[in-house]
């Protein structure tokens, strides 16, 4: 099965919040990412909805049961009362659960699975009840498949951020190494494979060649940057050509 692409729409939603005003639009530009073959949409609200608002989760929401039948909805965010309750009104196909502080800018790390077995296995077992896929958001270490696996999650998606931040040859060949092994070893958990952040087209074909496991990548931050010089469409296209889903 080939890789597909998720586009996080999160930079977008930042870009249009610096002013009172409805564009750019987090919606529209979603309907042109799924016209050019995105296999789905992911948001990432935050409390301070300093980029996605709730409304606009409900709106993406909307747009892809009543015209995108079969592309996916993926929900990330840091599991406290006010996201479960978010998700199991919105249902998305997966929630990916990232242990975020509300202040952090971005995502920076993966789940301490260990040390927080009991919490996300509770929360795993409620949003299994409401249908939805969970992923559990880890960093590069191939121990944290297996616990992911007996914490009860469908899924795990590798922080590639530090592979995404290596340009030094070792440093490189160091975190892509890392990056391999934790996918290779959700394979062997029985896990599906996800990988997100600081992917680009440049460091996505290795890691996809590496992986044959893994089903899919949900990119922001480069898909709106390239989109800016390409267009979102073909930016779509380009990123689809990366993981060879074109």
């Amino acid at each position: 099965m080939p890789c597909k692409l998720s586009v996080n729409v999160n930079a977008i939603a930042y870009l249009r919040n610096r002013r009172d005003l409805p564009w750019p639009s987090v919606v529209e530009l979603s309907r042109v990412a799924l016209d050019a073959g995105a296999a789905g949409i992911t948001v990432h609200p935050r409390p301070d909805e300093r980029h996605i608002r709730r409304t606009d989760v409900t709106d993406i929401n909307n747009l892809l049961r009543k015209h995108y039948p079969g592309r996916e909805f993926n929900i990330e965010g840091y599991p406290d009362e006010r996201f479960l309750t978010l998700v199991e009104a919105e249902r998305p196909d997966q929630v990916t659960l990232v242990p975020d502080d509300p202040t952090q800018g971005t995502s920076d790390h993966g789940w301490n699975i260990a040390a927080n077995r009991d919490l996300l296995s509770t929360i795993i077992t409620r949003l299994h009840r409401g249908g939805m896929r969970v992923s559990l958001f880890v960093d590069p270490d191939p121990a944290a498949p297996a616990l992911a696996k007996a914490a009860g999650a469908d899924r795990v998606e590798i922080y590639t951020g530090p592979y995404g931040g290596a340009f030094a040859p070792a440093d490189l060949e160091r975190e892509f190494g890392k990056a391999v092994a934790t996918g290779k070893a959700a394979a062997l958990a029985g896990l599906g494979l996800n990988a997100g952040h600081d992917l680009t087209r440049d460091n996505l074909p290795a890691l996809v060649k590496a992986l044959p496991n893994l089903l899919e990548v949900s990119i922001g931050h480069a898909v709106t940057a390239d989109a800016m010089m390409f267009g979102m469409g073909e930016t779509v296209r380009k990123f689809r050509a990366a993981i060879g889903d074109l």
